[in-house]
């Protein structure tokens, strides 16, 4: 950040910019502090009030902003498509590590049917919509029907994660929020930079050629990281999270070197991380997640900085028409026709039509056109954000209702599975952290009817506060921490036992359970150990 040193002052290097002082450092941390503060005490109103966070963020911005409290003018598009560029890499690196591979993988076809031909119509019919509804011209048409055909991927994880949805809408939304921000930037890109296209199979055809790099290098960067990180025990555990972030983002780094999806690249590498069993994986998580969290405020933030609220009037009802147009024509048919193949049940496919939640992402590729000096892309961009904010309203707090409506909940499946794992090099062994959520089948089950494989132990509990020492006949109840200790040949066996017996009691294996395909399933335990 740099600055104009005043007139009488600035002596011999008049009209020479200056590096930020320590002075404006101080300041500069102050309000960042505050408004970090802020932001995460917003959370909490959101969580009670049912709101997207992302609106009160957007709404912290604009309270800064030039039309706000404290009159800060800010119209730096380039940089905040920059940094929003940014912060979606960590947004999509923090969301695929928070993505189970069994929930995605059956979904995987659906999302990128979702992602390519549900883009497609998506953009034909909202574009159609601006220009005959509100008048624009078939090439800013275009560019506003790309830029809100695209899900946002902080909204979608933020909101779906509270609602106890099948697996199948879950791993489909999820996929498709990570996959479909890859071909939405190629076609807005294309538009805003290079002007409208001659021949459009050149575009699709690139688009699939830059979705195949990213999805190649993120599954080489991801697997090869993975293999890494199991294999080298690093000096600290805190070591851990940083390297798996750097790793997912030199995922992003590499795919958009290639010319590939970038996007792609760092949700697949993120996805494949996630899934990997690796050492302190709920520490990895957290760490992503806390970075996943700034990375969202200080986007939103800045959007709301870099829009001018007393201009949004002109612009309100014409936002209104094409969100409209989108979410209850454009976004129903896109997902009719992308999933005909499939045979999902209408109610499912109900429920995705509704879930199509818009966020930041639209916001950050309205910049796009701005920064390319588009005629009229300032009023795309205030379309956007007003579609962003009243839509957000709309359906973030009515999606429970509709999934409850729709009889989708899914409340009364078993808790997600949290084990965290400490290679013990030396001693050739590993210590796995587990503790009993309240709806896993573990509770009620001896110690003993673990039946844990033949070089691995439970042998500490941690009940109400206090640690002991196990006996055989030691019951498990909900709540209990357990540390577990197992040599390197049977840490996988065991693991896969613990997730077998929080799914399907201490008769496991015997009524149907299959302890090969709990591996991973992240069902049956859950919680964070230190």
């Amino acid at each position: 950040m740099k600055y104009r040193l005043p007139e009488e002052r600035s002596g011999k290097r008049e009209g020479k910019d200056r590096p930020l002082t320590v002075h404006q450092l101080n300041q500069l941390l102050l309000i960042s502090s505050l408004v970090l503060l802020i932001a995460v005490a917003a959370v909490r109103i959101s969580s009670r009030s049912g709101l997207p966070s992302l609106l009160l963020y957007l709404g912290i911005g604009v309270a800064i902003g030039q039309d706000g409290f404290f009159n800060v003018k800010f119209d730096n598009a380039e940089l905040t498509q920059v940094i929003g560029y940014a912060a979606l890499v960590v947004i999509l690196a923090e969301g695929g590590l928070g993505t189970k591979w069994k929930e995605v993988k059956p979904a995987l076809p659906a999302a990128a049917a979702l992602s390519t031909a549900g883009v497609g119509v998506s953009v034909g019919v909202t574009a159609t919509a601006a220009h005959y509804l509100i008048g624009l011209e078939w090439r800013q048409a275009l560019i506003l029907g790309a830029v809100v055909s695209s899900t946002d991927a902080a909204a979608v994880f933020s909101v779906l994660r509270k609602v106890p949805l099948p697996s199948r809408v879950t791993g489909a939304l999820e996929a498709e929020s990570g996959f479909n921000d890859a071909p939405v930037v190629i076609i807005v890109v294309a538009l805003s930079v290079y002007g409208p296209v001659e021949h459009w199979y050149v575009l699709i055809g690139e688009i699939f050629l830059e979705l195949a790099i990213g999805a190649c290098i993120g599954v080489a960067v991801g697997w090869v990281g993975a293999f890494a990180l199991r294999h080298v025990a690093l000096p600290a555990s805190g070591l851990y999270p940083i390297a798996v972030m750097a790793i997912a983002v030199s995922a992003y780094a590499l795919g958009a070197t290639a010319h590939g999806s970038g996007f792609l690249a760092v949700y697949i590498a993120a996805v494949i991380l996630g899934n990997s069993r690796l050492p302190h994986a709920p520490a990895n998580r957290g760490f992503a997640e806390g970075l996943g969290w700034i990375a969202q405020i200080g986007m939103f933030v800045l959007l709301g900085l870099l829009v001018t609220p007393h201009e949004l009037g002109d612009d309100f009802w014409p936002a209104v028409i094409v969100g409209l147009v989108l979410t209850m024509v454009a976004r129903p048919l896109s997902v009719l026709i992308s999933l005909l193949p499939f045979r999902i049940p209408w109610q499912e496919q109900a429920l995705m039509s509704w879930a199509g939640l818009r966020g930041a992402v639209p916001i950050i590729l309205a910049t796009i056109p701005m920064v390319s000096y588009i005629e009229g892309s300032r009023r795309i961009f205030n379309v956007v954000f007003v579609l962003v904010v009243v839509y957000t309203l709309v359906q973030g707090p009515t999606l429970p209702w509709l999934a409850r409506a729709l009889r989708l909940g899914n409340a009364s499946g078993a808790a997600d599975l949290g084990i965290e794992s400490a290679p013990l090099e030396r001693l050739r062994g590993h210590l796995l952290s587990v503790a009993i959520p309240k709806r896993s089948k573990m509770h009620g089950v001896e110690v003993a009817e673990l039946r844990l494989p033949p070089g691995s132990a439970v042998t500490l509990v941690v009940r109400d506060g206090k640690s002991f020492v196990p006996l055989p006949s030691t019951v498990l109840r909900r709540g209990d921490e357990l540390l577990v200790v197992a040599t390197d040949p049977v840490r996988d066996a065991a693991e896969r036992r613990l997730r077998a017996v929080g799914q399907g009691g201490k008769l496991a294996g015997w009524l149907g359970t299959d302890t090969e395909a709990s591996a991973g399933t992240g069902a049956g335990l859950g919680g964070r150990s230190g």
